[in-house]
């Protein structure tokens, strides 16, 4: 048990390394040997945790689909109004980019390197479907206004990878931090949902 526990360990080290190393130098720039030497490992000792770059990127991406399955399960309950689990995953997902260094890693390699998931993997697919479903039970169900689903889902997606490119050359904690956007999320969202929350612009007459 004990050597599982450091092999566990060790392979969670050796993740927080790549996040990080694939945040500063992107992913074509970075090396295992890198990664290896952020952490003080042999390129070969790394090996037998993960034995290419593609690899670790894959178990990123699939750790941040887990993430995200397990916040909307956690705020999806039975007697849950889906407006509000709509909203509260969304804000929550968010906020946890700002301290998840290995989740930001996971969704611009997903976002800039599609090819390196799995075909089942797909964190942004997932995501899309999961608020697509929701913005259209929160129709039927809690009087949410009759915009297009997948649209406020695309919409939603898009803001989440704009705080991403907000530090995206430079992930380090006082470039993060000091993003007024990112530090301090909760007013773009509420101004966001309430906007959603007005209902549809009308459509215009034509001449």
């Amino acid at each position: 048990m004990a050597k599982q526990e450091r092999a566990r360990r060790t392979r969670e080290k050796v993740l927080t390394a790549a996040a990080e190393a694939f945040a500063v130098q992107g992913y074509d720039s970075t090396t295992l040997n890198t990664v290896a030497e952020r952490i003080g490992m042999t390129k070969g000792a790394l090996y037998g945790h993960f034995p290419s770059k593609r690899s670790l990127a894959r178990a990123l991406i699939d750790e941040s689909r887990h993430a995200w399955t397990s916040l909307h399960a956690a705020y999806d309950t039975p007697d849950a109004d889906a407006a509000e689990v709509l909203e509260g995953v969304v804000v929550a997902f968010a906020d946890r980019l700002r301290s998840d260094v290995r989740l930001r890693a996971a969704l611009r390699l997903a976002v800039h390197h599609p090819g390196l998931a799995p075909a089942p993997c797909d964190v942004l697919a997932e995501m899309h479907d999961a608020l697509t479903d929701l913005v259209r039970r929160a129709q039927r169900d809690s009087g949410f206004p009759d915009h297009c689903p997948p649209l406020v889902a695309e919409l939603l997606l898009i803001v989440i990878r704009g705080l991403l490119t907000t530090a995206e050359h430079a992930d380090d904690s006082s470039a993060y931090d000091n993003s007024p956007a990112i530090n301090d999320g909760e007013p773009l969202w509420r101004l966001l949902f309430t906007a959603l929350s007005a209902g549809p612009a009308p459509t215009p007459a034509l001449p």
